[in-house]
């Protein structure tokens, strides 16, 4: 990452608009992180190699929707009313919700499937408004993904794919790789988790499909409970292809996708000094694409 960028970033926090009441307190950056996790040490740890010491030189605030998607305009708002000086999410379903309530505070995205066609930013290589951060491009990757799953698993013709359907990114990709499953003759079944509560009543109705794999997406929802998945697909003896690389790790069979750590290591696109107008600020740093590769 471009680290003069990012010292530039939280270093003119100060000067974005924020309430007489938050005025009048010391002025350190507060930054707002929705659905905090383990994977946000990560991020955290980054701005510390930075000289952002938590307490210290920056703070932060927390908010969860415990995967419900009706609850993140709720935590959002919370966090907008707080003040906070920028917003930090994972996922697509967070970034939308920020992005639907504020065009003035900066949001640093994280592990967006699709940015462009989620409609978060205007094009990667200048994204405009008031986002910024990184993606993993995933709907162009299905194709990929078949390809690499057949390769190591030949009998493979029935494959499902776990979609949100109120990640706008996982449904995209859902769709593209109904045509990449039908151009390489396989089929693809779609099994679709929303909530919490929808996987064991999703994953038994997967089943009754005959599926041969499953590939998980990197949608947060799914990645909260990937511990859960993996447990299911051994005892169903399903092969598993993943987005994260740590899902291998954690026992799953292979992944062709980026780190998750590294999509936390603080995304290098950064807003420039506009932010710190007083008017709405225009980030005009490129989105990241991260590294893909894969792991088994």
């Amino acid at each position: 990452m471009r680290r003069r960028e990012f010292i530039k970033l939280l270093g003119g926090v100060a000067a974005w608009p924020i309430s007489a009441r938050a005025q009048q307190e010391a002025k350190i950056p507060r930054i707002g992180i929705v659905d905090n996790a383990p994977m946000w040490q990560t991020f955290r740890q980054a701005l510390r190699e930075l000289g952002y010491v938590e307490g210290q030189t920056v703070n932060y605030e927390y908010r969860y929707s415990d995967g419900a998607p009706d609850r993140l305009a709720m935590v959002v708002g919370e966090l907008i009313r707080r003040p906070v000086d920028l917003i930090a999410t994972f996922g697509t379903p967070p970034t939308q919700a920020a992005q639907a309530a504020t065009t003035t505070i900066p949001i640093v995205m994280i592990g967006i499937g699709d940015a462009v066609r989620a409609g978060l930013v205007a094009s990667l290589a200048r994204p405009g408004g008031n986002i910024t951060g990184n993606t993993i491009l995933s709907p162009d990757l299905g194709g990929k993904r078949l390809q690499i799953l057949r390769e190591a698993i030949a009998s493979v013709s029935r494959v499902a794919y776990l979609a949100n359907p109120d990640n706008a990114s996982t449904m995209a990709t859902l769709a593209e790789m109904k045509h990449a499953a039908a151009s390489a003759g396989m089929t693809l079944i779609g099994a679709e988790v929303g909530s919490g509560t929808e996987f064991e009543g999703a994953f038994t109705a997967m089943l009754r499909e005959r599926p041969d794999a499953l590939l998980v997406s990197n949608d947060p929802l799914h990645q909260f409970h990937i511990d859960w998945i993996i447990a299911f697909l051994a005892q169903h003896r399903l092969p598993g292809m993943f987005y994260a690389k740590e899902n291998v790790a954690a026992g799953g069979l292979m992944a062709y996708g980026a780190s998750v750590p590294d999509l936390f290591r603080v995304p290098p696109a950064t807003c420039t000094a506009s932010c710190k107008a007083p008017s709405p600020p225009t980030c005009r740093s490129s989105c990241r694409r991260s590294s893909i590769s894969p792991s088994i």
